[in-house]
């Protein structure tokens, strides 16, 4: 929770921006490297999430690795300090050009997500005169018990090698003349909160395929189970770091015995979730004949999570906690940017709200700013960090 010095602060800054708590990252990070250091889990930080340079550059700083999904990830990951040798690159749809990038760098995996992309990194390789590491990333089939909007781990979703194709892959990289095989990759989904039921089921399902591979004579030497882990977005401030000790330990479980073999993770939304928000003004106060809006000069085009697939976000008013008012009432909150789906929040329980009130829209850190657009050619939201207010 801000104080009322830096929400007075806040007050002079143009709306709408975000703003990053780097202490509160500094202590997520924390927690993440010392848990990885106790149950010997490799971290690779998903870049998709947030890729602001200060927070790459913090998160490569702490010896975490990274998690990219397109070629400029990549370039970003290695520019902001992340060694190559802790890049993955995952990704449905890899141009040669963004293959290219990831051979010639020389990075720790290229997670192919089909046969056909198998063939084409072989090819590209052996045209460069380089290896190539590939890890085969898989889909098992399991209900991430998530939105479907951000599953990605069963049989209809576009990701991954289904089981129908194992014989396949195990015969294209036999054969393959310049690869490296590097292990199999698992990613179910995200924002996931039934965090031992769908974990341990990963595990398990994991564990098989594992074997399979193995009793045909192909070495694993990486297991990557992806992200996913859920956060608070109700109480942001109640559970600001994620339970990170109960992913870690249900992961762990599932593998008891290693043989050798490397566990990988892949956490992004529940790294820089929580230490960013979307700070916005309140333009108008609209009262219509059963509801009162709250117009605010942030949108869609700012945050589009409520909008793609109705995400819950809290919404506080940072001038009522400086006015010290306490008065409730109740708005619907809406953005300016000509759809219907641009509303932050219907319903809303808020202190009085005026013309000009400062709004924090919370745990924005994670797809927000990211996946900003200049839709209706409205201008992009800057950066701020607290710590140098």
């Amino acid at each position: 929770m801000l104080n009322v010095n830096q929400i007075t602060k806040l007050q002079e800054i143009r709306t709408p921006f975000y703003l990053y708590d780097m202490e509160l990252l500094g202590r997520t990070v924390a927690e993440v490297a010392r848990l990885s250091a106790e149950y010997g889990i490799e971290v690779h930080y998903a870049v998709k999430a947030n890729a602001q340079p200060r927070i790459l550059e913090y998160i490569a700083s702490q010896g975490l690795g990274a998690d990219c999904v397109s070629g400029n990830e990549v370039l970003k990951a290695l520019e902001s300090g992340f060694p190559a040798g802790k890049i993955a690159f995952a990704g449905v749809g890899k141009t040669d050009l963004e293959i290219e990038t990831a051979v010639r760098n020389g990075i720790f995996s290229i997670n192919c997500e089909s046969l056909p992309e198998i063939e084409a990194v072989d090819a590209i390789a052996s045209r460069l005169g380089l290896r190539a590491r590939v890890s085969a990333r898989i889909n098992p089939d399991i209900d991430a018990h998530t939105h479907k909007y951000i599953t990605t781990g069963l049989e209809e979703n576009k990701f991954g090698i289904s089981e129908y194709d194992f014989d396949a892959l195990i015969s294209l990289i036999k054969k393959s003349k310049s690869l490296d095989f590097n292990g199999l990759h698992f990613h179910i989904g995200s924002q996931i909160t039934d965090v031992e039921e769908v974990f341990s089921l990963e595990c398990r399902r994991a564990a098989e395929i594992v074997s399979y591979f193995e009793d045909r004579g192909l070495a694993i030497e990486n297991i990557d189970l992806g992200g996913g882990l859920g956060i608070d977005y109700e109480n942001p401030d109640g559970h600001p770091v994620p339970d990170f000790e109960r992913w870690f330990g249900t992961i762990a479980a599932g593998f008891p015995e290693r043989n050798g073999r490397k566990l990988h993770i892949e956490p992004g939304r529940s790294l820089v979730a929580q230490c960013g928000t979307l700070c916005t003004r309140v333009l108008f106060v609209k009262k219509g004949k059963s509801k009162t809006f709250l117009i605010t000069d942030a949108g869609m085009n700012d945050l589009i999570r409520p909008a793609l697939y109705g995400a819950y976000h809290k919404v506080e008013n940072l001038s009522a906690v400086s006015r010290g008012e306490s008065v409730n009432a109740v708005y619907d909150v809406v953005g300016p940017v000509c759809e219907s789906s641009d509303v932050w929040g219907e319903g809303r329980e808020l202190p009085e709200s005026f013309r000009g009130d400062l709004l924090a829209i919370r745990s924005a850190g994670a797809y927000g700013q990211v996946m900003a657009s200049r839709y209706n050619l409205r201008d992009l939201a800057g950066a701020y960090y607290l710590d140098t207010l």
